[in-house]
C-alpha cells in the first residue's frame, strides 16, 4: 500500500522519524496536513488519501514511533510522547502551523497534539477515535493489551481484521484487508505491543480537556464500527466548542481504506471550511449520518 509519489517532493528522515511529505498541486503556499496513522500501520496506510488531499493541501505522513522506520518509544510511552515527535518532526521541516489528521490511536495523538500545541494547530480531525469507553468496551481492549509481548504480536492479527472487515471479509474488500494483514504481520513487535497498551489505556485521556478545543474540529466515524463508536465521536464533539460528529453509513473500523471516497469528501469539506473558503459540501452543524 504505498503512495502515490507524482506530488513526492521529500521522503527521508528527520532525526528518529521516517516521513512522507508531498506537494499540492494548488500551488507552494498551501497549508500543511498531517496524517497519524494507527496502532499497527504506517504511513502508507494514508495512501487512499494523498491525491485527493493534494489538491488543495501539502500533505505529511509519518511513521509513528514504535512503527515503520521510525524510533521505539520508552518501556511506558505517555501520549505526550507522541505528541512532541510530531511538534519535532514539524520543527525539522520549519513547518510552524498543520492541520492534524489521526485515525484511531493517531486521532489520540492528534488531540493531544491540539490540546498541547494550540498555536501551531490549524485544525483537528479525529477519524475512528476511541473516547470514555464503558466497562465492557474497557475491559475487552484491556484483555487483548494484556496478550501482546515481544514474540506473539501476529497471534492476533486475524482477529483484528475480522474486527475491521467482518467475517468473512467481503470479496471487494479482500485485497485491502490482506495489504493491512501484512503491515500488522510486519510491525515491529515491541514498537507494536507499547503502543497499542498505551492506545487501550487512553480513551479518557481527553475526558475533561475538549472544553479547551479552542479549533475547527472534526469527529468522523463510521456507523459499523464497535470500538470506535457513532455515541462516542457525538460526545466528543458535544464537548468541543468548534467540534462536530459526522457517520459515515455502513462504515468500518478502516474506513480511510475501505471507504476512501466519502472519508475523502469528508475531509475535504472540513479542512476547506477551516481555512475559510467555500467548499462544494457545507456540513450541517451537529452530528450528520450519510
Amino acid at each position: 500500500m504505498k503512495p502515490e509519489a507524482s506530488h513526492l517532493s521529500s521522503d527521508g528522515m528527520a532525526g528518529s522519524t521516517r516521513y512522507s511529505l508531498y506537494e499540492a498541486r494548488a500551488g507552494h503556499r498551501a497549508s500543511t496536513v498531517v496524517l497519524v496513522h494507527g496502532v499497527g500501520m504506517n504511513r502508507t496506510v494514508w495512501a487512499p488519501q494523498i491525491d485527493a488531499l493534494t489538491a488543495r493541501f501539502q500533505v505529511l505522513t509519518y511513521d509513528m514511533l514504535g512503527h515503520g522506520d521510525s524510533a521505539i518509544p520508552g518501556a511506558d510511552p505517555m501520549l505526550a510522547d507522541y505528541a512532541t515527535q510530531l511538534a519535532t518532526l514539524l520543527d525539522a521541516l520549519n513547518i510552524a502551523r498543520a492541520h492534524v489528521v489521526g485515525h484511531s490511536m493517531g486521532a489520540l495523538v492528534a488531540l493531544e497534539f491540539a490540546l498541547t500545541y494550540p498555536a501551531r494547530t490549524l485544525s483537528v480531525a479525529a477519524l475512528n477515535a476511541v473516547y470514555d469507553r464503558t466497562p465492557e468496551q474497557r475491559a475487552a481492549v484491556m484483555d487483548r493489551a494484556s496478550t501482546l509481548d515481544a514474540s506473539a504480536t501476529a497471534a492476533g492479527v486475524d482477529g483484528t481484521i475480522a474486527r475491521w472487515f467482518g467475517e468473512p471479509v467481503p470479496a471487494h474488500l479482500e485485497a485491502a484487508a490482506r495489504d493491512l494483514r501484512a503491515l500488522l504481520v510486519g510491525v515491529n513487535p515491541v514498537g507494536y505491543a507499547r503502543t497499542y497498551r498505551l492506545f487501550a489505556s487512553s480513551d479518557d485521556a481527553h475526558v475533561g480537556r475538549l472544553e479547551s478545543l479552542d479549533v475547527p474540529a472534526l469527529f468522523l466515524t463510521g456507523e459499523a464500527d464497535p470500538n470506535s463508536t457513532p455515541s462516542m465521536s457525538e460526545a466528543m464533539a458535544s464537548a468541543t466548542p468548534k467540534g462536530r460528529a459526522e457517520i459515515i453509513a455502513g462504515a468500518r473500523h478502516m474506513m480511510n481504506v475501505t471507504d476512501p471516497d466519502r472519508v475523502n469528501e469528508r475531509l475535504l469539506a472540513f479542512l476547506t471550511e477551516a481555512i475559510g473558503e467555500p467548499s462544494t459540501q457545507q456540513a450541517r452543524t451537529g452530528a450528520r449520518h450519510d
